[in-house]
């Protein structure tokens, strides 16, 4: 048979192949120079130290997290094809008790390997990127950490500071992209060379959020502008196909500058192939992304590109699959597919996956000292602390946080220019349910707190700070905060959700040492990133303090933390300008000590803000845990209605009647 006749046969079987749906893109013909690879790229992202799968606050072993669970759906996913990559987001080394013990009690020491990497190391990760709460502990902590890898990282947009602020600075902190030679498959079974192009990002909010470990030393620039700086000449040096690793969400439509949320715009960048984002922790592909412009969200696809966002302390594995077609020496992604694996079934409630006895074993020692540190006592609380009515009413969690944060500067302050002006304390309810669902809530009951409770009650290592500030700041920084709640139209006789789910609930600021009332009957004054968007309302009635109205010109210390004073939520009075308290203490020791100096503590909520009463009969609702149909039944303005399939519990709230005590 001639060679023009082979070409012809093999261009046949091959549309024939494809038209039975082995292969999805749809081309008529394949030349004979063309190559067929499919390669599954596997991600994860914001573990925050979540290495077994323990809950360190509640003290138990769960299933609904852990990277010892996420373990087995990697080499489950890895099993299922002849080509994959291995890639974690960041966010690692922060965010339970275990990155606690490892950073502050038991500091990781030179030549010592973080227990993250312990486990990390089994599981061959392809490369690695930088979260913003890798800088929470200071970057000597970080780097003497990023030691023990065994796999390398990279980050773009994180620059070494050069004291003349100049921007044109071009000296990168970490290794800003890698291009990794890797030998894979194709579908004939032939040996195919690929170069995989492999990029990191990160917030470059993190100038802020951690400014007293990275001031003077490192600066941050724009995500999407540095991917257009580094991505040609990636392409340049070979790279095949350029992977996106960045610690940050899907983010606006609209472009913008210093985006802490960039993913959607950086799957414009050309060249980029493959998106892997995180920082955000929702899950993508999956609910809440549907009305898009230029999302496919049953394929996983941003701006036609393969993209996803698996989730949080290794709840999901992030899946895209990729067909590339080789044709003239050129690589190009034909088809793709993406997916995020839960580990966890919350429909049914029950385990995916069994956790790895390799990863549980590699961290046991660590685990077990953290363990035997968080249920060390530091006091006793008369009465229970629980959040599970922390977005309806003046809650004890958040009490006892503004109290101790009040506590530490009043102290602060004495003999200072600042001794005399009044001192406000901001708190916001961390564990309130939410996207981490209907188990994620503080119950402590009265009796002995231990360090596993403080935890528990402020879960991020922020440290305190304080902001100076004017009344009408103070009442715009509440105003923000009310948009926590949709407005409630006092004409409807139909049920009303009170909680806007969309709203963060880390940006509910409480602030104690005043009194309040929120209006919900009004529209939100700001929207929920913080820009102005109803100037005129006026949700916050009756501010007063110690009994008096407070006026424009009133001056205030806002007692808070590094994140907020830092512009984190954009609050009115909180830009980063105003802080005059620049605390290295962390909130959360500040409630230790506050515990540890006062005994025992009665954090009952002072009821120091309330919603206005609204005359009209109006049926409004709210979700919660179902763990507190107890507490409701001793207050005459909440009402049980039923346990939903979400496993969040429903109840009427009288906004009639006051909260009761």
């Amino acid at each position: 048979m001639k060679k023009g006749s082979i070409n012809k046969l093999v261009g046949c079987l091959l549309t024939a192949t494809l038209a039975v749906g082995v292969l999805s893109f749809p081309f008529n013909t394949v030349s004979a120079n063309e190559a067929i690879l499919k390669l599954r790229l596997l991600e994860t992202t914001d573990i925050h130290t979540n290495i077994v799968n323990y809950d360190y606050y509640q003290d138990k072993a769960t299933d609904e997290f852990g990277l010892a669970k996420t373990a087995t759906l990697i080499k489950q996913a890895r099993a299922e094809v002849t080509n994959s990559m291995l890639f974690d987001n960041g966010d690692l080394i922060q965010g339970n008790p275990l990155g606690d013990y490892v950073a502050k009690i038991n500091p990781l020491k030179d030549g010592d390997t973080h227990p993250v990497y312990k486990a990390m190391n089994l599981l061959n990760y392809d490369a690695g990127n930088i979260g913003n709460h890798e800088f929470n502990f200071g970057l000597e902590h970080l780097d003497r950490s990023l030691k023990g890898s065994k796999f390398p990282y990279v980050n773009a947009n994180v620059y070494v500071d050069d004291k003349d602020n100049n921007p044109a600075n071009d000296k990168n902190y970490f290794t800003p992209y890698l291009i990794l030679d890797r030998t894979f498959k194709d579908e004939s079974g032939k040996d195919v060379q690929l170069k995989v192009g492999v990029i990191g990002f990160v917030p470059p909010q993190i100038m802020n959020w951690d400014k007293a470990n990275l001031e003077g030393k490192v600066i941050a620039k724009d995500i999407v502008e540095t991917a257009k700086k580094y991505v040609p000449e990636m392409k340049k040096k070979g790279a095949d196909l350029i992977v996106a690793i960045p610690h940050s969400g899907l983010g606006p439509v609209e472009p913008g500058a210093n985006l802490e949320n960039a993913s959607y715009q950086l799957t414009k960048v050309e060249g980029i192939d493959a998106v892997l984002f995180g920082h955000s922790h929702s899950v993508f592909p999956g609910a809440g992304f549907d009305d898009i412009p230029n999302v496919d969200n049953k394929k996983g696809l941003i701006n036609g590109k393969p993209a996803v966002m698996p989730g949080f302390w290794g709840n999901h594995l992030g899946v895209v699959d990729l067909t590339l077609k080789k044709d003239n020496g050129k690589w190009t992604v034909a088809d793709a597919n993406t997916k995020a694996l839960p580990i966890f079934d919350k429909n049914e409630k029950k385990s995916l996956a069994d956790a790895d006895p390799k990863i549980v074993e590699a961290v046991k020692e660590d685990h077990d000292h953290t363990v035997e540190w968080v249920r060390s006592a530091v006091g006793t609380t008369s009465s229970p602390i629980y959040s599970y009515f922390a977005l309806v009413q003046d809650d004890p969690s958040i009490q006892i946080v503004t109290n101790a944060q009040k506590w530490f500067v009043e102290k602060y302050i004495k003999g200072t220019e600042y001794e005399n002006i009044p001192v406000l304390s901001a708190g916001a309810p961390f564990k309130a349910g939410g996207r981490n669902g209907a188990s994620y809530y503080t119950n402590i009951p009265a009796g002995t707190i231990a360090i596993k409770n403080v935890s528990d009650l402020y879960i991020y290592p922020n440290t305190l700070k304080a902001v100076l500030v004017n009344g009408t700041q103070l009442k715009d920084w509440l105003e923000r905060s009310a948009g926590q709640f949709n407005q409630i139209d006092v004409k409807k006789t139909e049920e009303q959700e009170l909680i806007n789910e969309a709203f963060p609930t880390y940006n509910y600021d409480v602030i104690d040492g005043v009194t309040y009332q929120i209006d919900v009957t009004q529209p939100s004054k700001f929207a929920i990133d913080g820009k102005l968007e109803n100037p005129n309302a006026n949700r916050i009635k009756n501010l007063q303090y110690n009994g008096k109205d407070v006026k424009p010109e009133d001056k205030f210390l806002i007692v808070t933390n590094n994140y907020r004073a830092s512009n984190g939520g954009n609050f009115p009075g909180a830009d980063g300008t105003t802080i005059v308290i620049d605390s290295p203490d962390e909130n959360r020791q500040v409630v230790i000590d506050y515990i540890l100096d006062q005994k025992t503590i009665n954090p009952a909520a002072d009821n120091n803000w309330s919603f206005a009463p609204i005359a009209e009969k109006v049926n409004v609702t709210f979700t919660t845990s179902p763990d507190a149909i107890p507490f409701a039944e001793k207050m005459s303005h909440m009402k049980y209605i039923k346990t939903l399939e979400s496993g969040f519990a429903k109840f009427s709230i009288d906004l009639s009647k006051p909260a009761s005590k």
